[in-house]
């Protein structure tokens, strides 16, 4: 593993985080909960390779992560690792509300503070919403009393309000945004990156593989990395790009299963600061126009558009167009969408409330898309 300083608060961390948003799940019922056993294990093992950073927030796995990753972190493996996590500003209505939030999630965590403490997934709307409700004297109650050792704000928006963000307030530890090769000009963007780097402020990101996607490439992007002399997989390919940042201190990845976690250990054990060439940099521009000529749908499946109130499954709904367009499968598209028809969670039940667009941390046209969706597929049928 390698390791490095995280900003100026003279502790290293590790180069690779665990993300708690996609932790291994089993069916109970008709739901799918977190796998609680498989779960733990996989993040001490995790930790056990060399693993400092942990990452989690009050909705992931629909409350249930924090309870998780407080279980796993027990017998010892507290005192290993810089744990985070998040206050949902949605759930904020008043002002006592965050110091509510805040001990309940340290009840759940089983622990009595959190290295970091995130605004959870701000924006310009939001932002207004945490300075009307005085959001630096909670911050400084919540330091003062112990319950959050350093404050930071995680982010989905475009560049002008992460900059205001940024720049709003002097107490930030840290700051987590989304980033990639297919996004280094989108949300916080690259110049927002270099911008927090000059602040003093180090960066967690989030979304290396871009939900995924990054990891299982079409068929152009395969062949074209099957060329590279360099012999990286895709993932490989996609967390170098990111590492070469030096202002990123940790980059996270939502490991669900044994393998992958021992792959990111395996890649991480040799990514550093500025180990890309000008040649690998100029191949991964070939790998972001190769992707960005395929995916029409800029989905992540971060779930804030779920629920749906007409029980549309949005994310699925998107997951299998975007792949029967990359993989030039429509048939592929047409067995997920029929069953997502025949249990009524198909993009025919959308009333265009809207209330998804508004979730959306990616600014999708989601009605739009739903509408197109749903044509293609009933004349396709």
């Amino acid at each position: 593993m390698q390791y490095v300083p995280f900003g100026k608060h003279g502790f290293q961390v590790s180069r690779l985080g665990f993300g708690c948003m996609r932790l291994p799940t089993k069916k109970e019922g008709e739901k799918n909960v977190v796998d609680q056993e498989t779960a733990i294990s996989l993040i001490r093992r995790g930790i056990d390779g060399g693993i400092t950073y942990v990452d989690t927030a009050y909705p992931y796995h629909g409350g249930e992560s924090e309870i998780v990753v407080g279980k796993a972190l027990k017998d010892g493996y507290r005192e290993k690792v810089t744990l985070t996590t998040k206050l949902p500003i949605w759930a904020v209505n008043e002002e006592k509300d965050m110091n509510r939030i805040l001990d309940e999630q340290l009840k759940k965590l089983d622990v009595p503070y959190v290295d970091f403490y995130l605004l959870h997934a701000m924006n310009n709307e939001r932002m207004d919403k945490m300075q009307a409700f005085h959001y630096k004297d909670f911050l400084a109650q919540a330091l003062g009393d112990g319950r959050i050792k350093r404050a930071g704000f995680s982010f989905h928006d475009d560049k002008g309000a992460f900059l205001r963000i940024l720049h709003d307030y002097d107490g930030w530890g840290m700051a987590q945004i989304q980033f990639n090769y297919l996004d280094d000009q989108e949300q916080a963007t690259e110049e927002g990156l270099r911008e927090a780097g000059k602040a003093g402020i180090p960066l967690v990101i989030m979304e290396p593989l871009r939900g995924g996607a990054l990891a299982n490439p079409p068929k152009n992007v395969s062949e074209l990395i099957q060329k590279n002399p360099r012999r990286r997989s895709a993932v490989e390919w996609a967390f170098a790009f990111v590492a070469d940042y030096p202002e990123v201190a940790t980059i996270l990845s939502g490991m669900s299963s044994q393998e992958q976690l021992d792959d990111n250990l395996r890649i991480f054990s040799s990514l550093t600061v500025g180990g890309m060439t000008e040649e690998d940099r100029q191949f991964v521009r070939s790998l972001k126009q190769a992707y960005l000529s395929r995916m029409p749908v800029k989905c992540t499946a971060c779930q804030y558009c779920q629920p749906c109130p007409q029980g549309v499954h949005i994310p699925e709904i998107f997951q299998c167009y975007n792949a029967s367009k990359m993989f030039d499968d429509a048939q592929r598209f047409l067995r997920r969408y029929r069953e997502l028809s025949e249990k009524g969670f198909d993009a025919s039940q959308c009333v265009q409330c809207g209330a998804c667009e508004a979730a959306c941390p990616q600014h999708l046209s989601i009605i739009d898309w739903l509408q197109q969706i749903d044509r293609e597929y009933q004349a396709a049928k």
